[in-house]
């Protein structure tokens, strides 16, 4: 098995900026991708963005250059720089990650969540 946790997340104001972390730990012998999703109240959990263990990268359009995606593949973490924050922001940030166990199998993970609030 294999956990996901995610932090950094908080109150921000508008124009600012918030790095959020999710640490992976467990049976892990690899993790093949690792992502970000958000959720709304009300809406779908929607793709932020994703990177694979190569490092390449994919963003929902709308959010290409504010905010940027990274990953430590020694340190099983992947972040989210988040910057120019917007009200439309506030949402809860989801960690996603597919992982290879020690048995080989692949699975997918989520975390908890983290609470993003952007207000003045």
């Amino acid at each position: 098995q294999a956990q996901l946790v995610e932090s950094g997340g908080g109150l921000v104001q508008p124009g600012g900026s918030l790095r959020l972390s999710c640490a992976a730990s467990g049976s892990i012998f690899s993790i093949n991708a690792m992502g970000w999703y958000r959720q709304t109240p009300g809406k779908q959990r929607e793709l932020v963005a994703t990177i694979t263990r190569g490092g390449l990268t994919n963003y929902v359009d709308s959010l290409k250059g504010r905010f940027t995606i990274s990953a430590d593949n020694v340190k099983n973490m992947a972040y989210l720089e988040m910057s120019s924050l917007k009200p439309e922001d506030t949402a809860v940030y989801y960690c996603n990650a597919v992982i290879q166990l020690f048995n080989r199998r692949s699975y997918t993970y989520w975390g908890q969540g983290t609470q993003v609030t952007v207000s003045s």
